[in-house]
């Protein structure tokens, strides 16, 4: 494949398909920015001083890894001078985050989970960064929370960054699904796969069987009929992989196809899900679609999800078409 760097392909899309104006590539351009810091900061590790547990928790009543918070901040302080937006929301934080008064407003809106896994930070396994941008409404004067509970439907651009042996920075528009990844020798991001598909068929599944004395009825079914393999009524032999950090599952099912669920269970029953809507299924289900997959949370498609608050939950089914079609339809039954 012929090198063709980040900044080429967004104007290059531009030209084609007329769906990333300057502002839009800019933005893009600056998230992929962070990720390279945050690459950075991940790859130091202990000689960084940035692993370990902070003395904090998040809005979601997590205890906060000295990386979450940095990675937070990277991202806050990389988009806040720009002029391309007119406000962010994080996973990390309460609430929204407007640009100060000193810089222009922008026209688009990001959000973002800063460092996806963060279990994994300690223990030297894939972890990444999510992100999502919408368009202000028409005639926004200051930015609310409201301004952000857009349907995923609404997104401009998703994509995800993850941190592994390769740094690989994945993204869409809205035409198609493309990877880049980090040369660091040169420090630019590098076209390596254009246009992902999954395979609407698949060998492979991801939850966390821990989990499974909680599941509700259709769950344990579905993982029933995967574990029974050849001699069980799916007829073919399945394996299961998690790795615990929802970027990283996602990745490999993107490149060989797969199924990702974290569903609802009755562990907590006043609650949809655990992952949130707004900074991972939206993003994920926007790329997933792109690459010609599927992202229900049981019963609904996650991107006609019309969210009610900025850190709303929801149950998640992921990746493969046929697969996450008949989990969603033994739900329905």
């Amino acid at each position: 494949m012929k090198r063709i760097s980040l900044t080429q392909h967004l104007i290059e899309e531009q030209r084609l398909n007329n769906s990333i104006p300057a502002e839009l590539r800019l933005l893009i351009e600056v998230v992929a920015r962070a990720c390279k810091t945050i690459s950075h900061a991940v790859g130091k590790g202990a000689l960084g001083d940035v692993l370990g547990a902070a003395d904090t928790e998040n809005v979601q009543g997590e205890i906060q890894k000295k990386l979450d918070i940095i990675s937070n901040e990277i991202l806050l302080q990389a988009n806040e001078w720009g002029g391309h937006l007119a406000a962010m929301a994080s996973e990390e934080m309460e609430t929204i985050h407007p640009i100060p008064n000193r810089y222009p407003m922008g026209e688009y809106m990001l959000l973002f989970d800063p460092l996806d896994g963060s279990s994994n930070i300690d223990v030297n396994v894939s972890i990444g960064t999510i992100f999502s941008v919408l368009k202000a409404p028409e005639g926004m004067a200051t930015p609310t929370e409201q301004d952000f509970l857009q349907p995923g439907t609404r997104q401009v651009a998703a994509g995800y960054a993850v941190y592994g042996p390769q740094t690989v920075l994945v993204l869409t528009t809205g035409n198609g699904v493309n990877c880049f990844t980090l040369d660091r020798e040169m420090g630019s991001w590098v076209m390596t796969q254009r246009a992902l598909q999954i395979p609407a068929d698949t060998a492979e599944y991801a939850i966390n069987a821990s989990n499974a004395r909680h599941w509700y009825p259709p769950v344990t079914r579905y993982v029933k009929e995967l574990e029974a393999g050849k001699t069980g009524p799916r007829d073919k032999n399945f394996n299961m992989r998690w790795i615990a950090s929802m970027v990283a599952d996602v990745h490999r099912i993107l490149n060989r196809g797969g199924i990702f669920m974290y569903p609802a269970d009755a562990r907590e029953p006043d609650k949809p899900g655990k992952l949130r809507l707004m900074y991972e299924a939206n993003p994920m289900a926007f790329i997933v679609e792109q690459a010609g997959g599927a992202a229900t949370d049981g019963k609904n498609r996650i991107l006609d999800i019309q969210p009610h608050t900025l850190h709303q939950r929801v149950a998640v089914f992921i990746g493969s078409r046929n697969e996450v079609q008949r989990v969603t339809e033994y739900h329905a039954e």
